[in-house]
């Protein structure tokens, strides 16, 4: 079982637009609403797979019922930790060539009292899961501190973790040891405090990571491909994609492919980039399901292109 935590969960409600109009009424060609945040994705994507997970997320109001509804659709156990606010509701207008607009929520502010309770339902389920995977932005009213104090209660535990998060709530918990933390370029660029203009810079910042703490390091570097450096070595993934129709949810994908498949090594990794490459050509949100997947258009390799240039260089 893959147990998830989700702090700051939402509603997303895509619309597919024939054109991005400002100051116009806009008619969708297409609209969805899917149960969000990132670890409810890797939630949504193990699921998909036929596999037993659980969710933990805080829910709050009508939008938090609808979501844990949405969650039980899914195949999913939700645990739901009762807060006083709102469960936040995000949008995504997507015009026909692909190009994405994102407007996302704060969420609700969540006091201590709630903050504990949801560190208490991780820790009372956490003995059946074979990972846990902490995911996403912490909300308002969140230390952060918060992914630290839940990755030590984890470990206590027996647990392995699984950790997809950026910023300050990133590099506070690389010193609790994380069994495997899930950067972008971006975040793996924040984290070190230096740009990212190639492959092996990213190898770098990922190395530095583990010194820091991370045993395993999984970082997405987008079109160019996927890296993993672990106690296995380090290797590189890549997987042609054809027409993107949204990258909404992709890395969570990736994340569940990895940690269904092992999470550690080649064969992990390659799990990894296929989910990726699947979710990136899917609407919205949705997440792969065995058939979208294409574990043979996958390479991975343990020869780094040190020198590629990355194409979106992080600055």
């Amino acid at each position: 079982m893959i147990l998830t935590v989700t702090p700051n969960p939402s509603l997303d409600r895509t619309y597919e637009l024939p054109a991005l109009d400002r100051g116009a009424v806009l008619r969708a060609r297409a609209d969805r609403v899917d149960p969000g945040g990132k670890g409810v994705n890797v939630s949504r994507a193990v699921a998909a797979a036929g596999r037993r997970t659980v969710a933990v997320v805080p829910l709050g109001g009508p939008e938090g019922a609808l979501l844990a509804r949405l969650l039980t659709d899914h195949g999913i156990e939700a645990v739901g930790v009762p807060v006083a606010g709102s469960t936040r509701v995000n949008i995504t207008l997507v015009e026909p060539d692909g190009t994405l607009t994102k407007v996302n929520a704060a969420g609700p502010e969540v006091t201590g009292a709630e903050a504990e309770a949801l560190l208490e339902a991780v820790r009372s389920r956490s003995a059946d899961a074979d990972w846990i995977a902490c995911c996403g932005s912490l909300p308002r009213g969140l230390r952060p501190r918060w992914y630290a104090e839940l990755v030590r209660r984890a470990h206590r535990a027996g647990a392995r973790i699984a950790l997809d998060t950026s910023g300050v709530a990133l590099t506070a918990a690389l010193e609790e040891r994380p069994d495997v933390v899930k950067p972008n370029a971006a975040e793996l660029a924040e984290a070190v405090g230096r740009p990212l203009a190639t492959v092996g810079d990213a190898v770098k910042a990922a190395e530095e990571l583990r010194e820091r703490g991370a045993r395993a390091v999984l970082a997405s570097l987008g079109a160019d491909g996927q890296l993993l450096v672990d106690d296995t070595g380090t290797h590189f993934g890549r997987a042609p994609v054809g027409v993107v129709r949204s990258n909404v949810g992709a890395g969570d994908a990736s994340l569940a492919g990895f940690l269904a498949a092992g999470g550690s090594g080649p064969a992990a990794l390659a799990a990894a980039v296929a989910h990726g490459a699947a979710a990136v050509q899917l609407p919205g949100s949705a997440m792969p399901t065995p058939t979208d997947l294409d574990p043979t258009a996958v390479t991975t390799t343990a020869d780094i292109p040190s020198d590629r240039a990355l194409t979106e260089p992080v600055p």
